[in-house]
């Protein structure tokens, strides 16, 4: 199960970085248009993937999830700050700061006890957490390309048969 789930945040981080790349091949003002959607902009979405992402690494590092979700003000205020080059930049540390996680980390299989402010007490392996985080971003991304086709723009092809073949 571990190398499988570890495959699984590699295309996480192959699909980020996939659409990263069309953002940014994209005339700038794409990323921040506003347009009437789920989020208001590309950029709101993709600053909240990298949040959700960072937090989930932060309770798998050890961090109670409602402290780890207590400095999500600050960082999303930092976030919106970033233009596309900054943020792709920065989500390539954060894949490599999971990469290190996974190192050293023995056991995918061990559990956490979630105390999440929306749901309830929960115990929740490593593995689950990373799947979460896969998820989260695979729907996201879908919202990026609703958002792209609705301002005119093709997005990328970001699933994951396809990052059997191009990853």
């Amino acid at each position: 199960m571990t190398e499988h789930v570890k495959s699984m945040y590699d295309f996480h981080t192959w699909a980020n970085q996939t659409l990263f790349n069309r953002l940014r091949e994209l005339p700038e003002e794409v990323y921040t248009q506003e347009v009437q959607s789920v989020f208001p902009t590309v950029a709101k979405v993709m600053n909240h993937i990298y949040m959700v992402d960072h937090s989930w690494l932060t309770i798998m590092s050890g961090v109670d999830m409602r402290e780890a979700m207590s400095g999500v003000g600050e960082l999303e205020k930092q976030l919106e700050t970033k233009n596309v080059v900054e943020l792709q930049s920065m989500y390539r540390e954060l894949a490599e700061r999971f990469t290190a996680f996974f190192d050293q980390e023995p056991d995918l299989e061990r559990k956490l006890v979630l105390d999440n402010p929306y749901a309830s007490i929960r115990d929740t392996s490593l593995a689950e957490m990373v799947l979460q985080v896969v998820n989260h971003g695979t729907y996201h991304r879908g919202n990026v390309t609703a958002m792209l086709r609705q301002m005119g723009h093709a997005s990328v092809m970001t699933e994951y048969a396809a990052y059997w073949y191009w990853g």
